[in-house]
């Protein structure tokens, strides 16, 4: 893993013109420092904010980074990238941890048509991955497999919602899909996501599952959205696929939201803009020899990213703390591992990669969640830490 995370492979291709704020964790304080990418390093921002939710409620958190001098020098960044592998990691030496803290996490659903035909697939055949390709055969020849033209919330989207009520075929997929109201939801709790080079977690009674790469975007409790990331959302297709009621327990286990490698603030060189053209690119390269390439394009999404924003955050639901809100993936992978039919799935192992040149790319290897390192340090741990350094 340790030579996966190097600077050229992990921060954006135009890293000299970006800022890049992220969380160490650091031996020396027994707790996490937030972070900027200076000069090759990483240098501790705690004067200007003790933690990313802190910082993101500044007026401008890129001009208080800007005109902050003199900050100490946490280490050298490839040195930091390369300790953030969990299996050969020096515990006496800094290394990357998700590089969110106080904010919820939140996630967007079905806001690709593709990923929206794949969720009508697991309902219908009830988290079953041997009946998938039959299933999905069925549901495409009666609703096409392009959908992208079909603006959510629509007129045309109402008709077509009631067509498909006269053939059977309406699901709760695609109500959120090309419906008015989004799907929002809790993805993890804040403090739990893990980053750059951690394990990542599936349930360990889940035969049917798959990574999510997705973009994650930054928001504070204003609602402004100051920053982007890479996500992982691990899916759990089989315990989804039985209830949407087991929603929870496929999504939020330990270990299965990662986030990282580093936040990309908004300015003068990235903004919403881009998010809006980002490519993602996603691999999983198995111990067993499988290689599974795939990718995202954030223009085919249905639902503009700050409609997604709107929706979460607002005059019906406030974040004192601000959130992190993964926007969904066009991503649903079918390739075939195990058995034929039967699409693809996770093994022990595997290496997950999700990349864009502006954002980098955040690496996990997979792992059963009652196996990776258990979740300890969270919110009160955190204020007590900050505490004893005087930060509070």
């Amino acid at each position: 893993m340790r030579e996966r995370l190097t600077i050229p492979r992990c921060l954006p291709v135009d890293r000299s013109q970006a800022t890049l704020i992220g969380r160490v964790w650091s031996p020396a304080v027994a707790g996490p420092i937030v972070v900027v990418v200076r000069d090759g390093a990483l240098h501790d921002l705690s004067r200007l904010a003790p933690t990313v939710r802190d910082l993101l409620e500044l007026d401008d958190p890129v001009v208080a980074i800007r005109n902050i001098e003199s900050l100490p020098r946490i280490g050298d960044l490839a040195a930091v990238l390369a300790n953030s592998s969990e299996r050969d990691r020096d515990v006496h030496a800094p290394s990357l941890v998700a590089p969110c803290d106080l904010q919820a996490i939140k996630a967007s659903g079905v806001t690709f048509v593709s990923s929206m035909l794949e969720r009508v697939i697991e309902e219908q055949a009830r988290g079953d991955p041997a009946k998938a390709d039959a299933v999905r055969r069925s549901i495409v020849a009666v609703i096409g497999d392009n959908l992208s033209a079909v603006q959510p919330g629509s007129p045309d989207a109402a008709r077509l919602k009631q067509v498909l009520i006269e053939q059977h075929v309406w699901s709760q997929y695609l109500e959120v899909g090309i419906g008015p109201d989004a799907e929002i939801f809790t993805k993890s709790q804040p403090m739990s996501a893990v980053g750059l080079g951690a394990d990542v977690g599936l349930h360990p009674k889940s035969t049917w599952n798959n990574p999510e790469p997705e973009i994650v975007l930054v928001v504070n409790s204003r609602g402004g959205t100051l920053g982007a990331t890479l996500g992982n959302d691990v899916n759990l297709r089989d315990f989804e696929g039985r209830s949407a009621l087991l929603l929870g327990k496929a999504k939020d286990n330990n270990a299965s939201c990662a986030i990282g490698p580093l936040i990309r603030l908004f300015d003068d060189s990235f903004s919403i803009e881009d998010v809006r053209r980002c490519e993602l690119a996603m691999r999983v390269e198995g111990p067993d020899g499988f290689v599974l390439d795939g990718a995202s394009a954030m223009n085919k999404i249905s639902r503009d990213p700050l409609d997604l924003v709107s929706q979460a955050i607002g005059p019906n639901h406030q974040y004192p703390d601000g959130l992190m809100l993964f926007l969904g993936t066009m991503f649903a992978p079918t390739k075939d591992r195990l058995a034929p039919g039967e699409g693809f799935t996770h093994i022990v192992g595997d290496i997950v990669t999700v990349t864009t040149p502006l954002l980098g790319a955040l690496v996990n290897r997979v792992d059963h969640a009652d196996k990776v390192a258990p979740w300890t340090f969270g919110t009160a741990a955190l204020m007590r830490n900050l505490a004893k350094r005087g930060l509070l």
